[in-house]
C-alpha cells in the first residue's frame, strides 16, 4: 500500500483519508492548525502554502489529494498560493495531484452538465475554479505533473454541515418540524452528489493511470429537486412533511448584504434557479464507482444527523 497525502480536513478530505485508511494506505493529513493522530491517519499542522514544508510532507507519497476548501469569501486571496504550492509539490516529489474540484467553472448551460463543455463561467469564482484545473493540465500534457480532477455537485451526506444546501439549513428544521427556506426554484432538478461517493472516486482516480490527465464527474444519482428531497427525508426519518418555501429573491438581496456567505452565492443562484444536471456517464464508463442508492443516502445521512447532539434544535 502507498503513502497518500490529504490537503484539507473538511467533509471530503476527512472522509477520503478514512477511507483510504480503511483500504490499508498510509495518510497523512495536512491542515493549519492538525489534529490528535487517528488509528491509521497522521494529522500533521502546516501551512500548504509553504512549498518547502509540503514538499518535505509529501516525500514518498503516490497521490496529494488536494481538498482544501477555502471559504467562499477568500476564495480569489487564498486559493491563487494554495494551487501554486500544491502544483510545485507534485512536480516536485512526482505524486499525483488528485484535484477535488466544483461545477462553477462551465457557468450556466442548457441540458446536463458534460465534461467535454467549454470552461465559460462569467463570474470570477467560476474563473478561478477553471484557472486552477488549466494550469494543473498544462503542466500535465508537458510532462511534468500527474494530474486529475473530479468534479462533484453539491455535497449530500453524513459529514456535510452547514456547507451543504440539505444539509444544516434543512435536516434539522425538519427533524423539528419547521419549515425550510431554500434557495431558487424548489421544483427544479437538481444533483446531489453523495460525500463518500466523492471519496471513493477520489481514491479510485488516484490509484488507476486511466484517470489521469483529464477532469471527471464524480458518480451522481439521478437528479432529484429539493422538494421532492426535503419530502423524501421526512418519510425515512419516520417525520410529517414540512414545508419547503422558495427563498424569496428580495429576502435574498437583503441578507445577502450583511451576510458574506449568501453575498457569495449571487454567482451561482442560477444552479437552483433551473435544472442543475450532473452527466457522469463517462466515468462509469471506465471506472468501479458508481452512485450510492438514493434510499441508502438518505437513511445515513439521517442517522448521522440523530446521532449529532445538534441534531434535535431546529435553527
Amino acid at each position: 500500500m502507498s503513502l497518500h497525502v490529504i490537503v484539507g480536513h473538511g467533509p471530503a478530505g476527512a472522509a477520503t483519508a478514512r477511507l483510504l485508511a480503511e483500504q490499508g494506505h498510509t495518510v497523512r493529513v495536512v491542515t493549519r492548525s492538525g489534529r490528535p493522530t487517528e488509528p491509521g491517519i497522521e494529522h500533521l499542522a502546516l501551512d500548504a502554502t509553504d512549498t518547502a514544508r509540503l514538499t518535505e510532507a509529501a516525500r514518498g507519497a503516490a497521490a496529494i489529494h488536494s481538498c482544501a476548501a477555502p471559504p467562499l469569501p477568500r476564495w480569489t486571496a487564498d486559493w491563487p498560493p494554495l494551487h501554486t504550492s500544491l502544483l510545485a509539490t507534485a512536480e516536485a516529489t512526482g505524486a499525483v495531484l488528485v484535484m477535488l474540484g466544483n461545477l462553477y467553472g462551465y457557468g450556466p448551460v442548457d441540458g446536463p452538465l458534460t465534461e467535454d463543455l467549454p470552461l465559460a463561467a462569467p463570474g470570477p469564482k467560476g474563473r478561478l475554479r477553471a484557472s486552477l484545473w488549466e494550469q494543473a493540465r498544462a503542466l500535465h500534457e508537458a510532462g511534468r505533473i500527474r494530474a486529475v480532477e473530479v468534479r462533484a455537485s453539491d455535497f449530500f451526506g453524513p459529514g456535510v454541515t452547514d456547507g451543504g444546501h440539505l444539509a444544516g439549513r434543512v435536516v434539522p428544521r425538519l427533524l423539528a418540524g419547521k419549515p425550510v427556506s431554500v434557495l431558487g426554484d424548489p421544483d427544479a432538478p437538481h444533483s446531489w452528489t453523495y460525500l463518500p461517493d466523492v471519496a471513493r472516486t477520489l481514491a479510485e482516480a488516484a490509484t488507476d493511470e486511466r484517470a489521469w490527465g483529464r477532469a471527471w464527474h464524480a458518480p451522481t444519482a439521478p437528479a432529484v429537486p429539493v422538494r421532492r428531497m426535503v419530502d423524501l427525508l421526512a418519510a425515512e426519518a419516520g417525520v410529517a412533511p414540512v414545508p419547503v418555501r422558495r427563498l424569496h429573491p428580495t429576502v435574498f438581496a437583503l441578507a445577502a448584504l450583511v451576510t458574506p456567505l449568501l453575498r457569495e452565492l449571487r454567482e451561482t443562484r442560477y444552479q437552483f434557479d433551473h435544472p442543475f444536471v450532473v452527466d457522469a456517464a463517462a466515468w462509469e464508463a471506465a471506472f468501479s464507482t458508481r452512485p450510492t442508492p438514493l434510499d441508502t443516502q438518505l437513511r445515513a445521512t439521517l442517522t448521522w444527523w440523530r446521532d449529532r447532539p445538534a441534531a434535535r434544535p431546529g435553527r
